[in-house]
């Protein structure tokens, strides 16, 4: 049995995917510990695991990010993200650094698992190996490690072959981490000083590449190629992967018989307050097209969309993917990684638009990897959505590369994957050893 502490910011889209690997460790009989923000105590506890609350300098609720940081509201754009790296990730650091460490002095751990921004991983790292557990950074958004091969991430640019690209990359990467985030670099550093006594030795934004060990959760075909990729990342597939559906059909199933091709749109089951934003405007864009519209409100009641409903679009609050999917000839996306990767494990093309969070970077390796058509916008007008479906269902390439990429997916470890990469971490784990 290997002790495993779990680390996660409190936001929904960080700690979902993680519940599912605290599921499957207690599953293999492993001792598993979970901390996070309250709001997710009783989704921790019903994976097996046992719930260790952040401190309150380290919580907030996630549900409305503006009420609980009412200084960021107003700001968008480069200010918006230097506000929210500073405040909801950098600042709770300290607090991260001395909940982990009140953790592992209270019961003996062999390793910790912890998202990109956990920024209290950097405090965590710069200690010596053999002072510390083994630390495991997990990939639930693209790779974020920079590269000769590519452009700093959060800024959705695609790589540029040869020479030419590796100057870019480089002078973007000056620009970056000097200008843009120079402030918040100093601030990093002043906050690793003062809670470690040790220097900050990288960029603030890369702190995944000193842990040992990285597990992205997606597979070589959907990340950009490195020549400089650091043998410490371990590709092993999606987290979650579709699972068969005990959930009524809808009534109106039966019309999917193959009669006329099926789009599915969604915008998941957070960033779905705003039907403006993708599923509106596709459901416009294609009223008029011979095809089957099926929406899912994720979990919002049918009656909340816009009606009345064209005569081609069908609703649910969800859908099984199991079933849905194997019958999609499109999935209009607002480009989350768990959204995507269901749709090419089924090897379903895409159309994606989303510009927040992490979305740049997912829909910028849609449109890189050829699975599907990037709208590059938050919020697309109907004409912009009606031209990419109909360019995707009309090219079969985007098919035949979202059916290879699901045949890595197929192929690939998954959480057995992580299990491994640790195994082989602790083989010659001082803490173990010690023990």
């Amino acid at each position: 049995m290997t002790s495993y502490l779990i680390c996660s910011t409190p936001v929904h889209g960080h700690v979902t995917p993680l519940l599912a690997v605290s599921r499957h460790l207690v599953q293999q009989g492993h001792r598993v510990r979970f901390l996070t923000g309250a709001r997710y105590r009783d989704a921790v506890r019903a994976t097996g695991a046992e719930y260790l609350p952040l401190p309150a300098e380290a919580d907030y609720d996630d549900t409305d990010m503006d009420a609980a940081f009412p200084g960021r509201v107003g700001k968008s754009g480069v200010p918006g993200i230097r506000w929210d790296l500073s405040n909801i990730f950098l600042k709770p650091a300290p607090a991260q650094i001395g909940a982990v460490d009140e953790a592992v002095a209270a019961e003996p751990t062999d390793v910790i698992l912890l998202e990109s921004m956990f920024i209290g991983s950097m405090g965590l790292l710069a200690r010596p190996r053999a002072e510390r557990p083994a630390i495991v950074n997990l990939g639930i958004i693209p790779l974020g490690l920079g590269s000769v091969d590519t452009a700093p991430f959060g800024l959705g640019i695609l790589p540029k072959p040869g020479r030419a690209g590796r100057i870019r990359n480089a002078m973007l990467r000056v620009i970056t981490e000097r200008f843009i985030f120079g402030g918040l670099q100093k601030e990093a550093s002043a906050m690793m000083l003062a809670t470690t006594g040790r220097p900050l030795g990288v960029f603030f934004m890369s702190g995944a590449s000193q842990a040992d060990a990285i597990v992205q959760f997606t597979v070589a075909g959907f990340e950009y190629p490195r020549r400089d990729l650091p043998e410490t990342v371990h590709f092993v597939g999606p987290v979650s992967r579709t699972t068969p559906s005990a959930a009524p059909l809808p009534e109106w199933w039966g019309e999917l018989d193959g009669s006329r091709p099926v789009v599915h749109v969604s915008q998941g089951t957070v960033a779905n307050k705003d039907y403006e934003e993708l599923i509106a405007p596709t459901m416009r864009a294609l009223a008029g097209d011979d095809v089957l519209v099926l929406v899912s409100t994720g979990g919002r009641p049918v009656e909340s969309l816009p009606h009345p409903l064209p005569a081609n679009v069908r609703a649910a609050e969800y859908l099984p993917y199991d079933a849905l999917l194997p019958l999609t000839d499109v999935f209009v996306s607002n480009g989350g990684y768990g959204g995507v990767h269901y749709a090419l494990e089924h090897g379903v093309p895409l159309v994606v638009a989303g510009t927040t969070e992490d979305k740049l970077e997912v829909t910028a390796r849609v449109e890189w990897a050829g699975v599907g058509v990037n709208l590059r916008s938050h919020k697309p007008v109907p004409d912009a959505v009606a031209a990419a479906v109909r360019t995707v269902l009309a090219d079969p390439g985007y098919a035949e590369r979202s059916r290879a990429i699901g045949a890595q997916i197929a192929a690939s470890s998954g959480l057995v994957g992580l299990e491994s990469v640790v195994e082989s971490l602790l083989e010659t784990s001082p803490a173990r050893t010690a023990r």
